[in-house]
């Protein structure tokens, strides 16, 4: 029986090449998970290359114009690794380009026009002589890993296939199968201690900041910064509930056709707010900092959302709504109108601004984990379609596709914060106490 102080056990294994790809936003410790992947394939005589800027050069492969060394990709070697699991920002690059975009149902992949995407991902990768995937993304790149996988379940029999694991990334936490994604951490450290400087400001004025969270489905950095940030208040998608949701009924200006959807009720939610404020002030605090998440403006009314563009996802174009701002005009409308008296609102957005930044220890070592994790799921275990997940002590295991994904629209399914858990109850025992029935009078 090997000592604890032996290497790991060689596997025999038939991969000459692997390649890594990182797709979607940026992550603290990002270099972790790629460093610790690429170095235990090569270790064990495995060629290692990086697929540069997400599926950008994949998707736009064609027979005849090969991918080019250098633009399209890196072979790895153990020079270009030292040290780097602490480094900042990502070594290959990224990009949102989605090749699985016109494959929302089962039945599209039987579809060549729809799936001409992954075949130029696959021919594309085969080309470089890869024997396998280590994806590396959020839900969405999920989602294309295991478009992927299923496009290669479905190639004639005898054809070359590709296996591909997954490791769970992003900022916003909001993964299923695993409970802390790399990178969560170090951003919530990060934005917390901008929140604490804002705060400081805000007392010396006499004002407050509106600031809106990175977040997009659920309000897990929100809460984090907020309870490490000593908030005022944070408000996030599932705090619409009860008295702050309704159904509205709008035309869509595609078809003509009268639907209905769950929005916000963003009168309540204000009114809610600015108690906060009040309270505050009756407590002798004149100042604050409100952290709304930037999920909310996919529950905003239709007449703030209309026209508005979506990316290749799906997903509402953020940026084009300014929610912070939205935010902070009618909070200080209704403050006016509640008090008689103009209060000084700040607008800004967080979190962009803490994606590239030097990873936290507990980041490196969930990534380094993670990335090794690739090898074993591959190498010992000869998995294909299996997102790497930890639990406890950092202990791998190894959920399959087929767990995380509907089977019939191919969505990821996202992770909320639990109403009533004691993770939201955390934030509220912390914030400032407010009569919630003040608010409805």
């Amino acid at each position: 029986m090997p000592n604890s102080l032996s290497r790991p056990r060689r596997y025999e294994h038939n991969f000459r090449r692997v390649a890594i790809l990182f797709a979607g936003g940026p992550a603290p410790g990002a270099n972790a998970v790629i460093s610790s992947a690429a170095v235990s394939f090569m270790r064990n005589d495995i060629e290692v290359v990086g697929i540069k800027h997400g599926y950008s050069s994949l998707i736009d492969f064609q027979e005849g114009k090969p991918l080019e060394e250098g633009r399209d990709y890196v072979v790895f070697n153990h020079g270009m690794l030292s040290r780097a699991r602490n480094s900042a920002g990502i070594m290959i690059g990224t990009a949102r380009a989605n090749p699985g975009k016109n494959v929302s149902h089962p039945s599209h992949l039987n579809e060549p026009e729809r799936v001409a995407a992954l075949q130029a991902v696959y021919d594309g990768l085969r080309s470089l002589g890869v024997d396998a995937l280590v994806s590396i993304g959020g839900d969405d790149t999920l989602k294309t890993a295991n478009k992927f996988k299923m496009f290669q379940d479905r190639l004639p029999v005898g054809a070359h296939r590709i296996p591909v694991v997954h490791l769970p990334k992003t900022i916003d936490n909001d993964y299923r199968g695993i409970d802390f994604t790399f990178g969560y951490f170090t951003a919530v450290d990060f934005l917390a201690r901008e929140v604490r400087n804002l705060m400081a400001d805000a007392e010396a004025n006499r004002s407050y900041f509106v600031a809106e969270s990175m977040g997009r489905s659920a309000g897990w950095l929100a809460y984090g910064v907020a309870i490490a940030g000593e908030a005022s208040l944070v408000i996030s998608v599932e705090d619409i509930r009860g008295k702050f949701e309704m159904q509205e009924e709008y035309t869509d200006a595609a078809t003509g056709e009268t639907r209905t959807r769950r929005v916000m009720n963003l009168d309540e939610v204000i009114r809610r707010i600015v108690l906060t404020m009040t309270t505050r002030e009756r407590e002798g605090r004149e100042h604050g900092v409100i952290v709304v998440a930037e999920g909310l403006a996919e529950l905003l009314p239709y007449k703030y959302v209309e026209g508005v563009a979506r990316d290749d996802h799906g997903h509402i174009n953020i940026s084009q709504i300014n929610l912070h701002e939205l935010f902070a005009r009618l909070i200080g409308e209704s403050y006016a109108k509640t008090t008689g008296k103009k209060k000084k609102l700040t607008p800004l957005q967080i979190g962009y601004e803490a994606r590239c930044a030097p990873p936290h220890a507990f980041d490196v070592m969930l990534g380094s984990q993670l990335g090794v994790g690739a090898y074993r799921a591959l190498v010992e275990n000869r998995l294909n379609g299996v997102m790497v997940s930890v639990e406890g002590q950092l202990k791998l295991i190894y959920v399959p596709f087929e767990e995380l994904v509907d089977p019939e629209t191919l969505v990821t399914v996202v992770r909320y914060i639990e109403p009533d858990s004691d993770f939201q109850k955390l934030t509220r025992f912390l914030e400032t106490y407010v009569n919630e029935e003040e608010s409805t009078s």
